[in-house]
């Protein structure tokens, strides 16, 4: 499971509903305050509500009080029995007044689906993002009514033994019949989305954090007794991240306590409630005989997104949840600049730009292609994808590029200081910080309506008597969108000039003077747009540019984009000389300014993905065959560099982070090359591995290579830690993600491995889903790997439909494709149509597939 965007269980939409944006309405009443009184049983939960209504501007409408699949036992209005009238969506209330008291008391049976109240193997649990609020009780579930909350929660005390909510503990004792109670109130107000609740057998990791104002805030992170010892990285990086939001924005925390729920099989990932976040404990818990480098890294990510959304989505939310990019993009870039800030910003950096190529851009590209603001959907749970989360990031992030760090800094202090405690928009948070920049930024709102991957086309001209050189940018958007790009002209002597070039219309200019040599230009430095860029530089230029450029991520795209063409040629006939590729690694594993994690970055091949996706219709075994003999080239023509890189000594903890990445990419060279004892050295550091991330990188290599060695290391690898469900979900991954020919034998073979099971949708992610991300072994020519695919999502449908959902969208991609390909993938897809039980989700999911239409929001 990926940390953005969360992952969301299957909830059926209402009824062939669609929801336009531009419907919305203020809501015609608010509740500033609401009281919860849950009586908890394992089949029976009775919810008492006591909320203080007040009409919303002059209107006479009803009150009207969403519900879902509750039992309305008693209703009462200022404390009489009142007419009412129920339906299988809610509850309406003529009211004379403008204001009331509304008392209702339901009954609800916790079961299995994780929205609303539910039990979780065990404990009981919540879930309200986006709409599981009117499963606990009657209420106007939608983010633009906010209320303080106060909680009251009574059970047996041996069976819910810890009793959280939102907020400050207030108030617990023990009652008659071997019953206990706890009372939270939470004063900030928030919306209903935001409730959180877990009863259950827990144990705390405790700790302590103290504000800049001197306030103590007891801080605790709750799971089950034997996983309190992984929780401690998780619980550091928490302090981390409330210490960096006082520095870098000015926030402090308002409450007096912060708790996280771990929970195994939290299907939603993670959640901000406020002062009560949950997650899965598979994404918060580090357990030292497991977690690498990059889990490290996921886990304080991840704990810092959920915490900073206590101001950017919490204090200050989204009106509906066409403004989810409001709070999602922006947490998530905030969560981006406090993981630069503790490690290597320009690694940072390529990791985000890589992620989001390799998830948003082909959901740009294909049917799910949408807006980062929709104008419509039929399921808000619909609306959590990589285009909100992460391309919602990098719109933050250009309006920190245009108006720079200062202003932004300061327009979010005004965004967060003038709209806390409401329900804004995106226009609301650009129009802070036009205020504080005082730049206008009025046409960006067109980014959060654009749909696709805008592509800019950049020529670079050069007048060496008049000494001027000329770029033109032109971009394919309509309606135009500003576009910041960082470009730099670099010659024999350095920088010939910087700037950032704003391109606001269709066509624009940008005029260097003094520019007396042939430059070279750098351009989307720091990737300062989420676009494609369409720039004609020679090899020797790339090559330049590899050596010369000073913004590292120009410089890695330099080598990547050399690679690439090296790989093209290669594909479609030019004749391939990858001597200029050999020359430029060479030059950067002999440059000591640079840090070990960027050199392991900048000599990674870039994946066979990313070639397919520069071709027309890709043709993914001619790919593979350049990308593993480049590979090859570069292991042999450079082996005193890789022995030396691999033999280099890491420094213990996250210091030698980027040392540790490099030895594994260095041993993935080695073996590729056919070094005469590389085999010998991967099975000696699978065996003596002192870090997990050490150990996983022998398991890939190994995984990858023809080394005679490789069946006695994988062989090791799962006698040791076949009972480590994590480590084995990485052995069965390693295997189907291999580049080596035979994965297309070995893979489907694995399904019938002990270890193996379709109700596991952990492992079958680790076999099936990575065997669906590995290009060649996929795309096999006889269509084999597109059979296979359709026979596990066949068999998983009947098991979990959303696993299976969840599996097959590589299906849907034929049309980028040759025709031979196109056509057995595309049989396969009319296969799983054609059959009689598959699920709602699953036919709806192929039929727009093989239509070629939009399965996006509102469609």
């Amino acid at each position: 499971m990926v940390k953005h965007p969360k992952s969301t269980p299957a909830i059926p939409p209402s009824a062939a509903r669609l929801v336009r944006r531009e419907d919305y309405r203020t809501p015609d009443w608010l509740v500033p305050e609401i009281a919860l009184d849950f009586d908890l049983a394992p089949d029976r939960v009775r919810v008492r509500a006591r909320i203080e209504v007040r009409r919303n501007g002059d209107h006479r409408a009803p009150l009207r009080l969403d519900g879902d699949g509750l039992k309305l036992v008693s209703l009462k209005v200022d404390g009489k029995a009142a007419s009412h009238k129920l339906d299988r969506n809610g509850l309406t209330i003529r009211l004379g007044a403008d204001s009331a008291t509304v008392e209702t008391l339901v009954e609800i049976v916790p079961g299995a689906e994780q929205s609303g109240l539910f039990d979780l193997g065990g404990l009981l649990c919540t879930q309200c993002e986006p709409e599981g609020f009117r499963r606990i009780t009657f209420f106007p579930d939608r983010p633009d009514v906010l209320a303080r909350y106060r909680i009251r929660i009574a059970a047996d005390k041996a069976l819910y033994p810890i009793l959280l909510s939102n907020g400050d503990p207030v108030g617990g004792g023990d009652i008659d019949g071997g019953r206990h109670w706890a009372e939270w109130n939470d004063s900030v107000s928030k919306p209903c989305y935001l409730f959180a609740l877990v009863a259950g057998a827990l144990a705390a990791n405790r700790d302590r954090f103290t504000t800049r104002s001197g306030k103590e805030v007891d801080l605790a992170i709750w799971t089950r007794a034997p996983d309190l010892a992984p929780t401690a990285h998780a619980l550091a990086s928490l302090k981390a991240a409330m210490a960096w939001d006082e520095t870098a924005y000015g926030r402090e925390y308002d409450l007096d306590a912060f708790n996280i729920v771990a929970l195994p099989s939290f299907a939603f990932g993670a959640m901000e409630n406020k002062g009560l976040a949950i997650f899965d404990s598979g994404l918060i818990l580090a357990n030292p005989e497991s977690a690498t480098d990059a889990d490290l890294d996921s886990v304080g990510a991840l704990v810092a997104h959920e915490y900073f959304h206590n101001w950017s989505g919490n204090r200050v939310t989204c009106r509906d949840w066409f403004e989810l990019a409001l709070k999602e993009g922006f947490t998530v870039f905030r969560d981006q600049q406090f993981s630069a800030d503790r490690g290597s910003a320009a690694v940072k950096r390529i990791e985000d730009v890589r992620a989001l190529r390799a998830a948003q851009f082909p959901e740009d590209a294909g049917p799910r292609a949408h807006p980062v603001r929709p104008e419509s959907y039929r399921d808000p749970a619909d609306l959590h994808t990589s285009t909100v989360y992460a391309k919602g990031a990098e719109l933050v992030r250009m309006i920190h590029t245009i108006v720079g760090p200062e202003d932004f800094r300061a327009g979010a202090e005004l965004y967060f200081d003038r709209h806390d405690g409401q329900a804004v928009t995106c226009e609301d948070f650009i129009a802070a910080m036009e205020e504080a920049s005082g730049r206008g930024l009025g046409d960006f709102v067109h980014w959060y309506a654009q749909v696709g991957t805008p592509r800019v086309r950049a020529t670079l001209g050069h007048d060496a008597d008049a000494k001027r050189a000329v770029l033109t940018l032109e971009q394919d958007t309509s309606p135009p969108v500003p576009i910041p790009l960082r470009v730099a002209l670099f010659g024999e002597g350095g920088k010939l000039a910087e700037r950032l070039a704003m391109l606001e219309g269709a066509r624009q200019d940008f005029v260097f003077e003094g520019i007396g040599e042939r430059p070279v230009l750098s351009i989307n430095r720091g990737f300062s747009a989420p676009v494609l860029i369409e720039a004609p530089r020679s090899a020797a230029d790339l090559a330049f540019l590899s050596a010369q450029d000073d913004d590292p991520f120009a410089r890695w795209e330099a080598v990547q984009n050399a690679m690439a063409a090296t790989l093209l040629d290669a594909v479609e006939g030019r004749g391939s000389d990858p001597a200029s590729v050999i020359e430029a690694v060479g030059r950067i594993l002999e440059d000591r300014r640079l840090e070990p994690g960027l050199v392991a970055e900048m000599a990674r091949l870039p994946s066979q993905s990313s070639i397919g996706d520069r071709m027309a219709l890709a043709d993914p075994g001619a790919i593979h065959l350049a990308w593993r003999r480049l590979r090859a080239e570069l292991g042999r023509a450079l082996e005193p560099a890789w022995r030396a890189a691999h033999g280099a000594v890491a420094a213990a903890g996250p210091d030698g982070k980027g040392a540790r990445q490099l030895r594994s990419v260095a041993l993935d060279y080695l073996l590729a090359g056919g070094g005469r004892d590389a085999g010998a050295l991967a099975l000696g550091q699978l065996a003596g591995a002192e870090t997990p991330t050490d150990r996983e990188g022998a398991l890939r290599a190994l995984a990858d290579s023809d080394a005679r060695e490789r069946p006695e290391g994988l062989a090791a690898y799962h006698r040791n830690h076949r009972h480590h469900p994590v480590l084995l979900d990485r052995w069965f991954s390693a295997q189907a993600l291999s580049v080596r020919d035979d994965v297309i034998e070995t893979a489907p073979r694995l399904l019938a491995h002990p270890d193996f099971t379709l109700a596991h949708p952990t492992r079958l992610g680790a076999l099936v889903g990575a065997f669906a991300a590995n290009p060649h072994a996929f795309h096999d020519p006889s269509g084999r790997g597109y059979r296979f695919l359709a026979d596990v999502v066949l068999a998983a449908d009947r098991l979990n439909p959303r696993a299976s959902a969840g599996l097959a969208p590589p299906l849907t991609r034929w049309r980028r494709l040759e025709p031979a390909r196109a056509a057995l993938m595309k049989a396969e897809l009319e296969r799983i149509h054609a059959a009689t039980t598959i699920s709602d989700a699953l036919r709806v999911l192929v039929s727009h597939g093989l239509a070629g239409t939009s399965t996006a929001p509102g469609d």
